[in-house]
């Protein structure tokens, strides 16, 4: 049975389906997993599905300063003083018969885990879908001028060789977890293949990232075996490359470090981690 937080739209007849997901929160820099989620709907004309009621699932009012507090609450529009939108997080699924796939882009939440996960694991069950992926991406050591490599964590040792071919790293951590490593371990124990895809990006590179938006999605589309046309990606990625090259020589200092980063990437080093979050410190950029 739903749970009552689950408002299905819907109920297509798919087949063998995927599910991908995509939160934002702690595993979106540069927008990666909600964006990757956002171009594979608009190019598939994913349909709407179902959604989660937000309610249960989030903080709004956090204690703090104003910069921090606001972080946590829904987004409002007033216009010449009338309230236009009061948006709460969103929490949605949509579909693409075609290709027997379910797409999801939520919030990731602040409460609640338990109720959360069962709510994608019921609709999961519901339209027999027997693998989940999630896409995510973390500030890493990869320089902008290389593709941002992806690390993988999986529910089921079957699913690394598969994954390999696609030059799929194994990720190796200890620390905090995330909502997708407890999902992952719930989808097992139901019987549902589980991968997470997160991308190594720029700790440099701020905000959205159109270069690391558009490698994810032809990797990800790769994997589900999808072809759709990516030119306007591709410009996007070329204007922001663009930017990026005028500003790099202006700031020796980070010259410097992006040709480090890519002599590391190159030989296949990993231990430059530690100087570059201490040159982003003296910038005034934290990492967490």
């Amino acid at each position: 049975m739903a749970p009552a937080c689950l408002r299905i739209h819907a109920k297509p007849r798919l087949q063998n389906s995927r599910m991908l997901l995509g939160l934002s929160g702690w595993m979106d820099g540069g927008d990666v997993s909600t964006g990757t989620v956002d171009c594979l709907a608009a190019k598939l004309r994913a349909r709407a599905l179902a959604e989660i009621e937000p309610e249960e699932f989030y903080i709004y009012s956090f204690p703090g300063s104003m910069e921090i507090s606001s972080l946590f609450r829904p987004h409002a529009k007033i216009e010449d003083g009338l309230v236009r939108v009061y948006r709460p997080p969103e929490n949605v699924f949509r579909y693409d018969q075609q290709h027997n796939l379910i797409l999801f882009k939520g919030k990731e939440p602040h409460l609640n885990w338990t109720r959360y996960a069962e709510a994608v694991l019921a609709l999961a069950a519901e339209l027999q879908v027997t693998r989940i992926y999630f896409v995510g991406s973390v500030a890493g050591v990869v320089p902008h001028t290389r593709e941002p490599r992806l690390h993988s964590s999986v529910s089921d040792e079957r699913l690394k060789e598969e994954l390999q071919q696609y030059g799929i790293r194994f990720s190796n951590y200890e620390g905090p977890a995330s909502i997708i490593t407890y999902l992952t371990r719930l989808a097992r124990h139901r019987g549902i293949e589980m991968a997470s895809l997160v991308a190594e990006i720029p700790a440099y590179v701020q905000g959205p990232n159109p270069i690391c938006v558009e490698a994810v999605v032809k990797r990800v589309a790769g994997i589900l075996g999808i072809q759709i046309e990516l030119d306007d990606l591709r410009r996007s990625r070329q204007a922001f490359e663009k930017r990026l090259n005028k500003i790099v020589p202006e700031r020796p200092e980070l010259a410097a470090l992006i040709k480090k980063l890519e002599s590391d990437y190159d030989s296949d080093v990993f231990d430059t981690m530690g100087e570059l979050k201490e040159w982003l410190e003296r910038q005034g950029i934290r990492l967490d």
